[in-house]
This record gives structure tokens, sequence and C-alpha cells, in this order.
């Protein structure tokens, strides 16, 4: 086995182990450089591969199908984690906007208002999701919007 570390403070951080099969080592490898210790670092799926997602760039988190995902850098990642357990670890500008998505405010691009009286939130990347109206009226308090 080889292991290389290379320090470069202007690149972000990234852990790639190539493995003929996966073992208890690799597991606990997997365990160690995903730890929650990591400040504002979550980690997001694509197939086979991690990426360490920065919490305050990410523009929501969202459940679809019964798995987590979040919208970070126009992609979707898959966050192995339930949505109360990522809502513990994000700072004060992410707030719920449904019983399924949480958004990031300094995300949010606008929101738009449906004939039905329906309301949605759109982000940079284009994706959009609906506010509850339970959520859309604490909105409005906090905001001061009437």
């Amino acid at each position: 086995m080889i292991f290389k570390v290379q320090i470069d403070k202007e690149a972000s951080e990234e852990v790639v182990a190539t493995v003929h099969k996966r073992t208890s080592l690799i597991d606990e490898i997997e365990k160690l450089c995903l730890e929650e210790n990591v400040p504002n670092k979550i980690a997001g799926f694509v197939d086979d591969e991690i990426f360490l997602l920065d919490i305050n760039q990410v523009e929501c988190f969202f459940v679809e199908d019964e798995k987590t995902f979040a919208i970070f850098d126009n992609k979707k990642y898959v966050v192995k984690k339930r949505l109360y357990e990522i809502e513990k670890l994000l700072p004060p500008h992410f707030e719920r906007i449904s019983k399924s998505a949480i958004a990031n405010w300094k995300k949010i691009v606008r929101f738009k208002l449906q004939i039905s009286g329906a309301v949605y939130v759109e982000f940079p990347s284009g994706y959009s999701d609906y506010v509850s109206r339970r959520c859309f009226s604490e909105i409005k308090k906090r905001f001061k919007l009437s």
C-alpha cells in the first residue's frame, strides 16, 4: 500500500482511495475522513465519490424518495444523514421551509407566488422548492412582510 499526503492551502480538501475491495479498514478511513468535527463541512456523495461540501455554500437540503440531498455548486449530492440531524449542524442562516426542506437564506434568489396561493423559493442553481404555509407565516414575521 502507498500513502501520499499533499499539502496545498489553496486547493479544496479531498481524500481519494484506490483499493481492490471495500474492507473494514477502508470503512474506518472513510469514517475518520467524514467525522463531524470538520468545521463547516458535510459529506456529499455522487455515485462512488465522496465530497466534503462547505455548508455555507449549500443552497438547501431536502428529502426526495426517502433520501436526503444537498444542492451545492449546481449539483445534487446525497447526504447520508436525516434532515433533523443536519439541522443540528447548521448555522443560523438555515431555516426549515417545509417538513422536507431546509434553505440557506443567504442563497435565496426570490420567492415565487402561485395563483393558487402556494409559495416557492428559488436558488441560484435554478432549483426551487415549496414553502409550507406554516413556515411562510414564520418567514413573514421574521422579515416583517405583510
